[in-house]
């Protein structure tokens, strides 16, 4: 039987690609891949294509297929599937099972993984552990320190780029999202790119490193101190350049304000009322020049040391496996309850406290003890959010509810791993990036079309190592602003 048709608008996608016209839906033509994978149901937006369920039509094996169109100019899939088989094997990076052009389009297919970090962070209700932190950025680092070691940097570092393994590798991280990567060294001579300046920036606006909103040619430093933002927004609920004011209408303002901002708050600023090390990380992130290489192991050995002052036991139990923010309260308030935008959280269900300590979440949401609260209105604020909501997306969090029920289940009962063999991965929605023309011109020079082979699989089984859109933000939005 033919799949259902796709949605009638590009998730996410609405302001086009490179050339700036709507993305086409690849769905509406598109029924099998390779002969091998029959194409399902559309489960989100990647940076410059769409997402939809692949089966396997030999196993049975569910997978993830990104498609784009291969009528532009930028080949930005083709791209990225050249980047992501030089990362195959390494734990925490999708396994690449397909990719080449098919017809009007270009189709990569991947395992399939489970929720984002940002899908988690709104189940904590915007505010992860200090030790759920830490373990984070173990797993963080080690696989930025692997894409470095292969000559590419990310430059798209966030919460949505990095997920979570499935069933008894829902402890595990993967990175994904390779489409605004760029090889920062020769691979035949090895010699570093040239320091440029008046680059666009590229990238997410809200983790970018000040040096990319200066328009500097981004080297590995800047995915290091986007690292450093990630995690203060996972201890702090919310960085002080978000939430732009009223007046602020166009992407180059926003940009320009969110510039502004980061760099007229100092570190001890930003860290303030948390630990010391956080501080040093940053430091060490600004003291770095353009072509030096971080220091990974001293950044990794900081932040563990830290975890081992604290007292904290490293047993794989992160705070979204905690009963107290298991799934069940997504399931009874419809998911509403932490997933709504945070400026109308804020509005509808908040009383305004000073910001360094306002999260706009309900108080009904429980994060890590001892973390701030926001003042309810009530329960009826929370009962109406979820029947507003809407029912078209009850389905997608039950599947949510289900995948991260089994996942915990799993992870709980699996065998305690080493730190560093952790990795998680996300996907990102592309319309809340800033790219730069040139390049995607340079990306266009390096693409060619795809081998059309079948890549070897992944020896594991279960869906480890692969590839998936975050399910929650696929029922109702793709794009939510990044400031």
């Amino acid at each position: 039987a033919a799949p259902p048709a796709a949605p009638s608008l590009p998730c996410g996608l609405e302001g086009g690609g490179p050339s700036g016209a709507m993305w086409p839906e690849p769905h509406t033509k598109i029924s099998t891949i390779g002969g091998t994978y029959r194409l399902g149901r559309k489960l989100g937006c990647g940076s410059f294509g769409h997402v939809y369920l692949a089966v396997n039509m030999e196993t049975g094996e569910e997978l993830a297929a990104k498609i784009e169109s291969s009528g532009g100019k930028s080949q930005m899939l083709i791209y990225e599937a050249k980047i992501l088989r030089r990362l195959q094997g390494a734990p925490g990076f999708a396994t690449l099972h397909y990719w080449n052009a098919e017809g009007d389009y270009n189709v990569m297919v991947m395992d399939m993984l489970g929720p984002s970090l940002k899908d988690l962070f709104y189940m904590c209700c915007q505010k992860f552990s200090m030790k759920t932190v830490l373990l984070l950025a173990d797993q963080m680092l080690y696989r930025i320190q692997y894409l470095h070691s292969k000559g590419v940097i990310h430059r798209d570092i966030k919460p949505e780029n990095f997920l979570i393994g499935r069933g008894r590798q829902a402890n595990i991280i993967y990175l994904i999202d390779f489409g605004l990567s760029k090889r920062y060294r020769s691979s035949k001579s090895q010699q570093h790119i040239p320091y440029t300046d008046n680059k666009s920036l590229t990238g997410t606006a809200r983790y970018a490193s000040i040096n990319a909103h200066l328009g500097i040619e981004q080297s590995r430093r800047d995915d290091i101190e986007a690292i450093g933002y990630v995690l203060l927004y996972f201890l702090r609920g919310q960085l002080p350049w978000q939430h732009m004011p009223q007046e602020v209408h166009t992407k180059e303002e926003k940009y320009r304000k969110i510039m502004e901002t980061k760099r007229a708050t100092p570190i001890e600023k930003l860290c303030e009322g948390q630990p010391e090390v956080f501080a040093s990380y940053l430091r060490n992130c600004h003291a770095l020049r353009f072509e030096d290489r971080p220091d990974y192991g001293y950044l990794r050995r900081i932040l563990k040391d830290h975890f081992l002052r604290e007292g904290f036991v490293n047993d794989s139990m992160l705070d979204w496996m905690r009963p107290a923010t298991s799934p069940w309260r997504l399931q009874s308030a419809g998911g509403a309850e932490c997933q709504r935008d945070e400026q109308a959280a804020a509005a509808a269900t908040t009383t305004q406290v000073p910001e360094s300590t306002h999260h706009p979440v309900e108080s009904a949401c429980h994060g890590p003890v001892g973390s701030p609260r926001t003042h309810s209105r009530g329960r009826g604020a929370t009962s109406r959010a979820a029947s507003e909501h809407g029912a078209g997306t009850s389905s997608l969090h039950q599947r949510f509810i289900s995948l991260l029920s089994q996942s915990t289940a799993a992870a709980a009962t699996a065998d305690h791993r080493s730190i560093a063999s952790h990795s998680f991965t996300s996907n990102g929605t592309g319309h809340d990036k800033a790219v730069g023309c040139a390049d995607y011109a340079e990306k266009a020079s390096h693409a060619s079309q795809g081998t059309g082979r079948l890549l070897p699989k992944s020896p594991r089984k279960g869906g480890a190592g692969g590839f998936l859109v975050s399910l929650l933000r696929c029922g109702t939005k793709c794009h939510e602003p990044a400031v």
